[in-house]
């Protein structure tokens, strides 16, 4: 949680600064995750708005109502479900998303249904990784894991859906958006660097647990368990690149999506 949070909170805050929420908004926060990009939307619209968290996870949900009532912030609220066909809870002015959209099986009914929370004229921000290669950390341990493991044809394990690159290419998700409803599609490339791990053994971990690489490693089970001290070795050798006397840190590149419902 430390890595991650951390991590992409920079990402999100830049998103946050280019098109930030007006004071008094009522905005929406989807894939709010432990809800501390809630948190900074509600500071954001202030205490005549009101920021609400959404996410499929149920725990998560538990976490951010705990952490925000310590927190002491009041004009929050989260609820649990599946942004593609639930009842956000509208009308909103403004959507944000860091990390949360690029999960769905149907992007293009997610994005309708967020719009149809929106009031006309509202704007959806989200902030979505760009390529693979965009992110070497993540491919170069993704590369190391392929010369071992084959993705399995079929597998009873749940999956990440479509994936956390599935929304790298710009032509393909402007093109969801359109057809969506929303208008004006903008990317905005944002480089950040992000902490991957405190030291090289926490890098390796990371990397083994979460992403492309991370995923492979789950499904195949068994035969990923023989190979682990091998995968753990080759994966420490791609990541010293970015280890310094402060941690890991490797280069992160991100799209900053925007696009907005019609007016009228």
């Amino acid at each position: 949680r430390d890595l991650v949070v951390a991590g992409l909170e920079h990402h999100g805050q830049a998103a946050m600064r280019l098109y930030p929420p007006k004071p008094g908004d009522r905005v929406l926060d989807i894939g709010c995750g432990f809800g501390d990009a809630t948190q900074e939307l509600a500071g954001l619209v202030g205490p005549d708005g009101h920021a609400s968290g959404v996410d499929v996870s149920e725990p998560f949900i538990a976490a951010s109502i705990e952490e925000a009532r310590e927190a002491g912030v009041e004009n929050v609220d989260f609820f649990a479900g599946d942004v593609q066909v639930m009842d956000l809870r509208g009308p909103c002015d403004y959507a944000f998303s860091r990390m949360g959209v690029m999960f769905f099986a149907n992007p293009v009914q997610a994005f309708r249904n967020i719009l149809g929370a929106l009031r006309p004229g509202g704007r959806l921000v989200a902030v979505v990784w760009r390529r693979k290669v965009d992110n070497p950390w993540v491919h170069r341990a993704e590369q190391v894991v392929d010369q071992y493991l084959d993705e399995p044809e079929e597998s009873d394990e749940p999956t990440c859906g479509p994936g956390p690159f599935s929304m790298a290419n710009p032509d393909t998700v402007s093109e969801q958006l359109q057809i969506a409803g929303f208008e004006n599609p903008t990317f905005t490339r944002c480089d950040l660097p992000i902490k991957i791990g405190d030291d090289l053994d926490h890098a390796v971990s990371f990397n083994m647990a979460l992403g492309p690489a991370g995923e492979l490693i789950r499904l195949a089970g068994d035969d990923a368990e023989e190979l682990r001290p091998k995968l753990e070795q080759e994966i420490r050798e791609v990541l010293r690149d970015y280890s310094g006397s402060d941690g890991v840190r490797a280069p992160a590149s991100t799209w900053i999506v925007s696009a907005t419902v019609p007016a009228g």
